[in-house]
Formats: structure tokens, C-alpha cells, sequence
């Protein structure tokens, strides 16, 4: 547990992973100061309100100031700015690390401009929810769930080390992979069902304008389950479609084979390949059970949440 806190940890961004990590360093003690950074100086404002910081500023490279640990927690397409205002400003030896859903992208925008004498280990936890901003972080958003990190060639091996503990004092589990074999995986696991849910909801808001609202109004557990993924904060999804592009549109285009595969079942009344079909994913979804990434509660645990309300 040691070799997992730091003296100073530096927050770039507060929002829902930010104000998590926050949490979470707080609750295990992994800091003897967290100081966060945030443009935004309601949401700064916010923060401090909540007690998620020690030191609060909107200034990056202040902020940034003898950190030890610097959790860049932005969208992806920010993350070029942010290195280059930090840059100049960390300490020799200091771990820079950051939460973007994409990886090879946030390498090219940050490693040009971070000074040799810090340690770049880019990292993505593989938490969330639908919600955004400070209010919505948890200390455990991220027990159980995997963070993965991506390291340079040139990662310094105790450097690694030191942030893979830090990750897993906050409950993740850890693993490595190659940048752009975690864009490709992040592609068809994360990516491409949240673009399938914005669009069958952004279809359904369309009939719902010729149905009277019914679309909304008899919503069932599918619709409702695909707005959850859909209402996630959109300026992330932005930059993750316009910087994993590649990685999506592959899944993409497989995507819609499958989907012209299906179609001409339901045309054809081919059953047995439809209930095979429908066989093998529910087999799928076993998995995910199995391996501890959800619970096997009915409803998806509506109706315990609904109890306790």
C-alpha cells in the first residue's frame, strides 16, 4: 500500500472519473494533498463545495506545481492543450497518467510536449455511468472494475509499478496493452454501443414527433435501458468518435454486415438461424456474469433500487 500514495496528486479535470479518483484517494488515504484544476470555475467552485480538493485553481500548470502523481482527466480532444500548459511545470520524476477512453490518439497529442525527466503511462479505467460532473463521482466507481494502461517503450518499470498500485488501492484491476489494440477492443466493447444507442434513440425522437410522444410515453426496458447509454455527456462521446475514428468505423462496417445478415433471417423466417443467433449472445452476456463485470439480478436491479427509494 505504501508504493500506492503519494505525497501531492494533481486532479486535471473534476468531473465524473476526476471526482471519483478524488474520493477514492480520500478514503483509502492515498495523499497527503489532492489539488484540482478545472477551467470551469463553477464547476472549480462546486468541487471545493464538496470537499473534494485541498487546493483548488483553474490554472493547469499551477496546479500541476510538485505533483507527484498528475491525473489528466479531460475529454481526448483536449488533451493536447492540457499538455502544453502543464509541460514546463512538472516536477522531475513526477507520473503524468490520464483516463481517456482512446489511447493512441492521447499519445500523439501529449508525448511530444511532456519534458523527459517525467514519466508518461497513459491509462484508462473502465468505469462510469450515464452522469456527469463532481456531484456524480463515488469512491467506488472503480472496485472490481479493469484500468488499463498502456505504457511507452521507455516506461520506467517502477514507475508502472507505482501507478498500477495506486489504481489497484482504489479497487480496479490492472492490465497492459498495446495503444491501438486497446482502441480496437474500446472500439466494439464501449464505443460502438453507446453510437448504436444515440442513434436508435435519436430515431425514436423522430417518431416520436409523428407518433405524439408514444414513443416516449410506452417506453420499454429496451428503449429505456439504451437512453441510459445514450444521455452520457456528449462532448466526451464527441472526442472519443472523432479520435478512435478508424478503430469505430471497422467496428462499424462489421456491425452493419451482421445487421443485413439478420435482416434477411427476419425476411426469409430463417428461425433457426435467428434462435441461434439469440443463443450464442445470451451465452455472451453469461460470460459478463461470470466474470464479475455485472450482477445476475432481474430487471438489472430495478426493482431493489426501487425498495430502498
Amino acid at each position: 500500500m505504501s508504493n500506492a500514495k503519494f505525497d501531492r496528486i494533481a486532479l486535471i479535470g473534476i468531473g465524473l472519473i476526476g471526482s471519483s479518483i478524488a474520493r477514492g484517494v480520500r478514503a483509502e488515504g492515498l495523499a497527503r494533498e489532492i489539488v484540482i484544476s478545472t477551467r470551469s470555475l463553477e464547476t472549480l467552485k462546486r468541487a471545493e463545495e464538496l470537499g473534494l480538493g485541498d487546493r483548488y485553481t483553474p490554472n493547469a500548470a499551477e496546479a500541476v506545481k510538485d505533483a507527484d502523481l498528475v491525473i489528466v482527466s479531460v475529454p481526448v480532444g483536449a488533451s493536447e492543450s492540457v499538455a502544453l500548459q502543464i509541460a514546463d511545470h512538472l516536477k522531475p520524476g513526477a507520473i503524468v497518467t490520464d483516463v481517456g477512453s482512446t489511447k493512441a490518439s492521447v499519445i500523439a497529442q501529449m508525448a511530444p510536449h511532456l519534458p523527459s525527466h517525467v514519466h508518461f503511462i497513459p491509462g484508462h479505467p473502465l468505469a462510469g455511468t450515464e452522469k456527469s460532473g463532481p456531484d456524480a463521482g463515488f469512491a467506488d466507481l472503480f472496485k472490481g472494475r479493469w484500468c488499463i494502461f498502456t505504457p511507452l517503450p521507455e516506461t520506467d518499470p517502477e514507475a508502472l509499478a507505482r501507478l498500477v498500485a495506486f489504481w489497484e488501492a482504489l479497487g480496479s484491476k490492472t492490465d497492459q496493452m498495446d495503444p491501438q489494440h486497446h482502441d480496437k477492443v474500446l472500439a466494439i466493447v464501449s464505443h460502438l454501443p453507446h453510437i448504436i444507442a444515440y442513434n436508435i434513440v435519436g430515431t425514436a425522437d423522430d417518431l416520436a414527433a409523428v407518433t405524439e410522444s408514444e414513443v416516449i410515453k410506452y417506453s420499454a426496458s429496451g428503449f429505456r435501458d439504451f437512453t441510459r447509454l445514450a444521455a452520457s455527456d456528449p462532448t466526451m462521446w464527441r472526442d472519443i468518435c472523432l479520435h478512435n475514428k478508424d478503430a469505430i468505423l471497422e467496428m462499424l462496417a462489421r456491425f452493419s454486415e451482421d445487421l443485413a445478415s439478420l435482416q434477411r433471417s427476419i425476411r426469409w423466417g430463417e428461425g433457426d438461424k435467428l434462435f441461434e443467433l439469440f443463443s450464442r449472445t445470451r451465452s455472451v452476456r453469461r460470460s459478463i456474469i461470470d466474470a464479475g463485470q455485472d450482477v445476475d439480478v432481474p430487471d438489472f436491479g430495478r426493482h431493489s433500487l426501487d425498495k430502498k427509494a
